[in-house]
């Protein structure tokens, strides 16, 4: 998971509150469930003393999503009177939960949120297409394309007049509009890094855009055989699926590269003070964690996301560090993991049991 879209979170001094709220509305009383799950957790960051104007922050974020009954669950970072960072989730978190501390609460979101891959929707039909694309920050784009030609578009029924010539040009007809889709297929996927493309839509002319897209965007495709449009739950299913069997991949070669590499005594290391020595020379290319919510380790860190330490006297005499905060191990190895372009995969827990933290490095020291 590529980490660069948390370096502005951790712009401000904090302390931070996370808040990971349940806006579910399923019953006849649901919106006043929802106020009161909200009405916990806002009692929880007060009895951490929370600040006064990062509470009414926090506040209206969740009171204005209430209103608009937008989400079932919220995600929100907030710090200095403000609202650092809100994320909608597709359902409720797996845990609600209200947090305040020097850094904010990540993991359980990252773990939430999973990896991201670029993706487009495609569905054709014998005029054209249409062409929805979301890349890695969520951003979405869509694409109507017409065909240059529009008559013929079907065949003559058997014993027309002139039958075969106008088989000939239904036939061009669909081939060059068929062109013109792959070719903006090919070009929204360059743009947006497609790593996943679904297409569906009429038959031939599936058959006719695939034959004409590049080899690049060709390895990437899965065909839905269902004549539909972008909008249908059938689709966003299929695209599901294999955005979570693409993510069990990444886990799978990331851990395996990691078995590897350790085993030969190379560019891995296992370990919290392992780890925090490779993230202070800059050599962590991927952290690999679990999200383990009754986690102690813990770590002292400075203003510099690199100056980290397992004491706060490490930090002061080697480092000379005088503004010395101590918090979750795993929240000050991500922060510094942002900070360096690194990247994280979270690993899945095997009933409970948790894994020690790794790193595949870029170098060895």
């Amino acid at each position: 998971m590529e980490l660069s879209f948390l370096k502005t979170l951790y712009q401000h001094p904090g302390p931070y509150a996370s808040v990971y709220a349940d806006l579910t509305r399923t019953t006849e009383d649901a919106s006043k469930a929802a106020e009161l799950r909200w009405r916990a957790l806002r009692t929880e960051l007060e009895e951490q003393d929370a600040p006064a104007d990062t509470l009414r922050a926090i506040e209206a974020t969740v009171e204005e999503e209430m209103a608009q009954r937008r989400s079932e669950g919220l995600v929100i970072f907030a710090a200095d009177g403000e609202v650092v960072h809100a994320e909608r989730l597709p359902g409720p978190p797996q845990t609600t939960q209200a947090r305040l501390a020097p850094l904010p609460h990540v993991l359980p979101y990252l773990a939430e949120r999973g990896e991201r891959f670029p993706h487009m929707i495609v569905v054709v039909d014998r005029r054209g297409g249409a062409i929805d694309c979301v890349t890695t920050d969520g951003r979405h784009t869509h694409v109507d394309v017409d065909g240059d030609e529009q008559y013929p578009i079907r065949k003559t029924k058997a014993g027309d007049w002139n039958q075969s010539r106008f088989q000939r040009s239904s036939e061009n007809v669909w081939k060059t509009n068929a062109k013109k889709v792959a070719q903006e297929i090919d070009r929204v996927a360059e743009r947006c890094g497609a790593e996943a493309v679904v297409i569906a839509g009429d038959t031939r002319a599936r058959t006719a855009v695939l034959e004409e897209v590049s080899e690049a965007v060709l390895e990437h495709v899965v065909e839905l055989d269902r004549n539909t449009d972008v909008r249908d739950p059938e689709l966003e299913a299929e695209l599901n699926r294999i955005l979570k069997l693409k993510t069990a991949e990444r886990v799978m070669t990331v851990a395996e590269r990691f078995d590897r590499e350790l085993a030969n005594g190379q560019r891995a290391v296992s370990g919290i003070p392992a780890i925090v020595e490779a993230v202070r020379q800059g050599q962590v290319e991927t952290l690999l964690v679990d999200e383990d919510p009754d986690s102690h380790d813990r770590l002292w860190f400075g203003p510099d996301p690199m100056q980290l330490a397992s004491s706060p006297e490490e930090l002061r005499t080697e480092f000379g560090v005088t503004d010395v905060r101590e918090d979750r191990a795993d929240a000050a190895l991500v922060r510094a993991v942002a900070a360096t372009d690194g990247e994280l995969v979270v690993l899945p827990s095997n009933g409970g049991d948790h894994h020690e933290m790794g790193a595949v490095l870029r170098y060895t020291a």
